[in-house]
């Protein structure tokens, strides 16, 4: 249940400001209301829904300000997993890695969206478990959900699928040079789709 409701967030299915009804939710997913409202709770604490005394509880709206916060603490702790990726991968984690990424990129030529965004999210969680750091772990399992929600609505799935690509030959290279200037670069084509996305304007890359 919680994936779900979660997914559907990340996802843009349930958008910023809209009312999450416990009632409502339970019916369209023919559940209780009680895994519905376990659900709502987990993704206030991963700090996508709001709860409001004596309503509903609504999905987050994130201000100009969030985005440009979770940026600077994502740039920094996401290019220690992929230089830590690269200097510490198996070849069966470059394996599942790979196939992460033929994933996206095969989503990304039939255009189904939500596939390629899904496969691009687990691009990044299989970076994680390459790095091999337990404390890392642990950072960005504390907002791992905003950031998916954050930078991963890109809408130009081919040239997202692209940077991975490139990321993926200089992690399978071992290359950390070439990942320390581009990470950062990666992330800042979301942070700026992200910035759009929530001024309005055109949201591809």
């Amino acid at each position: 249940m919680t994936r779900i409701l979660r997914d559907d967030i990340i996802l843009g299915r349930r958008a910023p400001g809209s009312r999450l009804v416990e009632r409502d939710i339970a019916a369209e997913l023919h559940v209780s209301r009680l895994p519905v409202r376990e659900a709502i709770r987990t993704l206030v604490s991963e700090g996508v829904v709001v709860s409001r005394p004596r309503s509903w509880a609504v999905v987050r709206e994130f201000t100009r300000r969030d985005i440009q916060d979770f940026g600077e603490v994502r740039e920094a702790i996401e290019t220690l997993i992929f230089l830590f990726a690269a200097e510490r991968h198996t070849e069966e984690g470059l394996g599942r890695l790979r196939a992460a990424l033929d994933r996206e990129l095969s989503a990304a030529q039939a255009g189904d969206t939500e596939a390629a965004r899904m496969a691009a999210g687990v691009f990044h969680e299989v970076a994680t478990e390459l790095a091999g750091n337990e404390m890392l772990d642990e950072l960005i399992g504390v907002f791992v959900t905003r950031l998916r929600w954050l930078f991963g609505q890109h809408d130009d799935l081919l040239a997202m699928a692209e940077e991975h690509r490139v990321i993926f030959e200089a992690v399978a290279a071992r290359d950390t040079d070439t990942l320390r200037w581009l990470i950062p670069r990666h992330l800042a084509s979301g942070q700026a789709t992200a910035e759009r996305r929530l001024a309005g304007g055109p949201s591809g890359i």
